[in-house]
């Protein structure tokens, strides 16, 4: 006798909403009077990406934008998808609008975008171009770096953030009351500090921790959700590297951290804990730039040089050859000596911009490509450097309002005492206020 018992999906698919009624979170995107909101109100999609960490509802909005405007709703994973699967999904979006037999315009949705090569994303822009398909893409990636720049100019980016709190109570108390599973067990919720922290603003993830806690609790018994609870049931259920949760940040931060504090042997060994957890490598030749630039800088110029030649060689020859130059550009950069003095001299130039607002550009040093403009003035008594000895010759650069403003302070080491020397030859006193 075959059995009747249904296999129910997931708990974070059986609660996924269809309309905006049940969307939790981004109500900067989809709440009232809001850009998208209103975009799905007027039924007039334009393309655009969808850019957050895991579990926040990318994929969720891009199905209700399809159900509320009856759209046909086409899926590609980057991961799995080539150029083929985009021209044969363009095809059937382009019967579509022949037959218009329905409201909206085809809509293809994108999934881990930031995978796509750039020939698979030269394939999309004739149709996002010539409006065949209203494309909606999903990345976690940055799409400045990800996003081939012809696409991006066709298609806004909205950035998701991670749910809050407050939202994540209310998508548990939605969970607890709705679900078929869930409304039928007696539930008793004594805390959530732990639930939220682990689910570190993901959706997704909490509701896998709720379905965990659901499943290893015997029928019967009272289902309680604690910090003892939830803690006890993941220790229960490790996994190695959760790339997309808390342990995710947990360990990138103390890769990117034991690099700052110079030891190898730390920085090599939670490299290893992300390649064997299945980390996206690109993602650590990243990191690595960043910390090339932001930690190391102006020491050791040649760090900034070596990251971006590991994560070019990396992308040439792949896994998991590429993990020897990750460890060889991680090694380098923890060894090398550190300096902040280009990251902090940045942020005290965005600081002064932000509180003193477009201070005019001196006119000596504007342009002056026409003749009315040289006879306002624009490029008069600029003297060019290299007509003067050392190839130097002191003239004013900053606005007039920011004349004694020092934004690059030297830190102690032996490359940046010696642009510290040179800076202070030509400058003189200037070199000295802070």
């Amino acid at each position: 006798m075959e059995s009747t018992n249904k296999i129910l999906p997931p708990l974070a698919e059986r609660l996924r909403p269809r309309s905006l009624d049940g969307y939790i979170g981004q109500s900067h995107l989809v709440g009232p009077g809001s850009i998208l909101r209103r975009m799905i109100d007027a039924g007039n999609i334009s393309s655009f990406i969808l850019w957050g960490p895991p579990g926040v509802g990318k994929t969720t909005l891009a199905r209700i934008i399809a159900n509320t405007t009856q759209s046909p709703f086409y899926t590609l994973s980057a991961v799995t998808a080539g150029v083929k699967d985009v021209r044969e999904v363009i095809d059937r979006c382009k019967k579509d609008m022949q037959g218009m037999f329905t409201k909206g315009r085809p809509i293809l949705f994108i999934d881990e975008i930031h995978r796509f090569s750039k020939s698979q994303q030269d394939s999309l822009l004739g149709a996002v171009e010539s409006g065949i398909v209203t494309l909606i893409g999903a990345t976690t990636e940055n799409p400045s770096f990800e996003v081939i720049r012809p696409l991006l100019s066709r298609a806004r980016v909205y950035t998701l953030k991670p749910l809050e709190a407050p939202e994540l109570q209310k998508l548990l108390d939605h969970a607890i009351s709705s679900d078929e599973i869930l409304s039928r067990r007696n539930v008793e919720v004594k805390e959530t500090t732990a639930l939220f922290r682990f689910a570190g603003g993901d959706a997704r993830k909490m509701l896998n921790i709720l379905d965990l806690i659901e499943q290893s609790t015997p029928a019967g018994q009272p289902m309680v959700i604690s910090d003892e609870i939830v803690t006890d049931r993941l220790q229960e259920n490790p996994l190695a590297f959760d790339k997309d949760g808390e342990m995710h940040y947990d360990i990138i931060s103390a890769f990117i951290k034991s690099i700052r504090g110079s030891d190898p042997d730390a920085a090599v060994y939670w490299l290893a804990r992300m390649i064997a957890g299945g980390e996206d490598p690109e993602f650590i030749a990243r990191r690595l730039a960043i910390v090339a630039a932001e930690d190391i800088g102006l020491a050791n110029p040649n760090a900034l040089l070596l990251a971006n030649a590991t994560f070019d060689i990396l992308r040439k020859i792949g896994m998991p050859e590429g993990r020897i130059p990750l460890a060889e550009c991680t090694v380098y950069l923890a060894l090398s000596p550190k300096s902040n003095s280009a990251y902090l001299a940045i942020d005290r130039a965005l600081a002064k911009v932000r509180e003193t607002g477009d201070l005019p550009v001196p006119l000596h040093i504007r342009n002056a490509p026409t003749s009315l403009m040289k006879q306002m003035g624009y490029g008069h008594d600029y003297k060019y450097a290299h007509d003067y000895p050392g190839n130097f010759v002191v003239q004013q650069f900053l606005p007039d309002a920011l004349t004694e403003e020092r934004f690059w302070n030297p830190c102690n080491n032996p490359s940046e005492d010696k642009l510290a020397a040179l800076h202070y030859q030509r400058w003189g006193n200037r070199f000295n206020k802070k």
